[in-house]
């Protein structure tokens, strides 16, 4: 927690206040407010002084803080002046009772007006746009060409003469198939598929059918077919 410093502005603040404390009081006495009504004026003055000051450092706009502050003040030196022997306390003029009546309902609505107006802030200005940086053209990479000289043939030589085509050697001719084997055993069960074959649909039994009931391969079904002529 802060200490308070306690300095010859503070003293000085200290007694300001206690004397024109006391004056507002001794003035609002005179102009025939007697009791706690006396010392009600002073606070309504020192209040109205505080709602003013606090206007004018919380506001732009500080026109009718500053009006409000210089009627406190006026009202606070006023009292100074007239206790310090300018003004018979024991005959206040009329005029003077008037505005030592009247200052409550001043007071009230300057303190109104001061605290429950609306608080207007300057606008802080829109940000400039920030220019874009500039894009940078982009160098296309240039194709390298390249240029050829057709060859041009010598003069006054004659074209040389077409060579002939050399003919091409004959292909030779593919070896014949070996012939194929057939075991016995295979060849007489193949015979009996082909006459069960035979009965049964009247013709005789072809090499894809016997490789499809024997599941021998293609040559071999072609041998055996050639041997059950």
């Amino acid at each position: 927690m802060s200490r308070i410093r306690i300095d010859a502005v503070l003293i000085q603040a200290v007694i300001a206040g206690a004397l024109s404390f006391a004056h507002l009081h001794d003035l609002a006495a005179a102009a025939g407010q007697d009791g706690w009504k006396a010392w009600a004026y002073p606070v309504s003055v020192d209040l109205l002084l505080v709602a003013a000051w606090r206007r004018m450092r919380t506001t732009a706009d500080n026109r009718a803080a500053w009006a409000w502050f210089i009627i406190a003040l006026a009202a606070s030196l006023g009292a100074n002046v007239a206790t310090a022997g300018l003004l018979d306390l024991g005959d206040v003029p009329a005029w003077l009772r008037i505005l030592v009546a009247g200052w409550p309902a001043l007071a009230f609505l300057g303190g109104t007006l001061l605290v429950h107006s609306p608080t207007t802030t300057p606008s802080e200005p829109d940000p400039a746009p920030t220019a874009a940086p500039l894009a940078t053209p982009t160098a296309e990479p240039v194709p390298d060409v390249t240029v050829e000289r057709a060859s041009e043939p010598a003069p006054g030589l004659p074209p040389a003469p077409a060579a002939e085509p050399t003919p091409l050697p004959a292909p030779a001719p593919a070896p014949a198939p070996a012939p194929t084997a057939v075991p016995p055993a295979l060849l007489d069960h193949a015979r009996k598929l082909a006459d069960a074959h035979q009965t049964a649909t009247g013709a005789r039994i072809d090499a894809a059918t016997l490789r499809a009931r024997l599941g021998v391969p293609a040559p071999l079904a072609d041998a055996i077919t050639a041997q059950l002529v």
